[in-house]
């Protein structure tokens, strides 16, 4: 055994000395213990690692949560206006009393514990089958860690259309709250979802979110992460998607010392369609991170990725993204786009786009770029009587129009252009 390997076991040892694997039947304790297993072998990620080199990952490994202040503010929560079913959790932990009653037509709805307490549940086959899966090619040792210690999380199977929008709210209450959640979505052939996610979620938050699409079903996903700005977070989507069917994700970032954003899609059944995008807004000590790696392996699908940062005052922003392309997955459209906009010398964009593609008719490209503000923009603006402020501010915007212009619902785009333009006003330099 080598050196980094050790370390990097040692480092999972550690991690996981005094931590008990949640109570639950049989299907989901052998699933939590093959994580465990996989964990202590595979360790936690180092900075020797391929896809950590750009990133520190040790506050999201260490034993205890580095602690965050819960920050006040009297904004309105975001999707407030929005029609939508809650499922509110504090610090990782499902609260009853301020979440809607769990029945809307077309949907099931569960806590995680309470599926696994069952004998037999549709999510048997769904827990960490799609996270073991994603673990090949790259590890995702703060998936698989997830998947052995999540106690709490929404498990939902969609039968039809959903009357409306599932929204799972993240409440920040402990400065030191270390929350561990996975959620399994389940669509049935035909069936369509939008998923809300918003707020900061804990000090230190892990999530895992498995999405299943079968045939000709539409799963439409919109999250927006929290403000509270000493927060940290490891993300993870995994998704397989079957014929005809289509997945659709946007991310909105603001704030946050330390955000990694992964997603992993497979695209199994022929024609179906996977677009991925996300907008992020740092400023000062704030760190980004976005890990996305699709998996054409059906003919004539379509990937798209679109991801924009606005960077300043020393923020760092991190984009990884790959398109493999199997051998039989001809007629394949595959696009990725990462892109920031740095308004000062002292922050920085790190990428790594990559294509890897076994087929030969295909349509793949891949393109990174960083810059500043348009000067020739900011001169047509301030010649007519626009001030230097409303100006950067509507560049901003426009640069970030693409990303967010792939949320395809009217009124949750608005929202995020909304909160946008309330970033930008707050972080106005004098």
């Amino acid at each position: 055994m080598n050196a980094i390997r050790k370390a990097k076991q040692e480092a999972a040892a550690t991690r996981l000395d005094g931590a008990s694997l949640p109570a639950g039947g049989a299907w989901i304790t052998t699933a939590r213990e093959d994580a465990l297993a996989r964990l202590r072998d595979m360790g936690l990620p180092g900075r020797r690692d391929e896809y950590w080199k750009y990133t520190r990952p040790d506050t999201l490994t260490q034993a205890d949560a580095p602690k965050a202040a819960v920050f006040d503010h009297d904004e309105a929560p975001v999707f407030d206006e929005i029609d939508r079913l809650k499922v509110v959790f504090v610090d990782g932990v499902f609260d009853a009393d301020a979440s809607d009653p769990l029945e809307i037509a077309g949907i099931e709805i569960e806590r995680l514990g309470d599926a696994g307490a069952k004998d037999i549940h549709w999510a048997k086959d769904l827990y960490g089958t799609l996270e073991t899966a994603g673990q090949t090619p790259v590890d995702r040792p703060l998936a698989v860690l997830n998947t052995a210690l999540a106690a709490d999380g929404a498990v939902i199977r969609v039968t039809g259309q959903a009357a409306k929008p599932v929204s799972l709210v993240y409440l920040h209450r402990s400065d030191n709250s270390d929350a561990v959640m996975h959620h399994l979505v389940k669509l049935e052939e035909g069936a369509e979802l939008t998923l809300l996610e918003n707020g900061p979620g804990a000090a230190r938050l892990n999530t895992v979110l498995e999405v299943d699409v079968a045939d000709n079903a539409a799963f439409h996903h919109v999250r927006a992460q929290g403000r509270d700005h000493e927060r940290r977070a490891a993300t993870h989507i995994f998704a397989r998607l079957g014929q005809e069917s289509t997945f659709k994700s946007f991310t909105l970032t603001v704030n946050g010392m330390l955000t990694r954003n992964e997603c992993v899609i497979e695209l199994t059944g022929d024609d179906a369609v996977a677009h991925v995008a996300g907008a992020c807004l740092g400023d000062g000590d704030f760190h980004h991170d976005d890990t996305v790696f699709i998996t054409h392996d059906a003919l004539a699908c379509e990937s798209r990725q679109v991801f924009k940062k606005v960077l300043r005052n020393g923020a760092t922003g991190v984009f990884q993204g790959k398109i493999l392309v199997k051998p039989d997955a001809q007629k394949t459209d595959g696009y990725q786009k990462s892109q920031s906009l740095l308004l000062d010398d002292d922050s920085q964009f790190l990428a790594k786009p990559e294509l890897e593609i076994y087929a030969d008719d295909v349509a793949c490209s891949h393109g990174s770029t960083s810059g500043a503000i348009d000067e020739e923009a900011m001169f047509y603006l301030r010649s007519r009587g626009v001030p230097t402020n409303d100006a950067t501010d509507l560049l901003t915007l426009a640069f970030l129009a693409e990303a967010v212009d792939e949320i395809e619902d009217e009124r949750m785009r608005d929202e995020i252009v909304g909160r946008l333009e309330g970033w930008l006003a707050r972080h106005r330099r004098d």
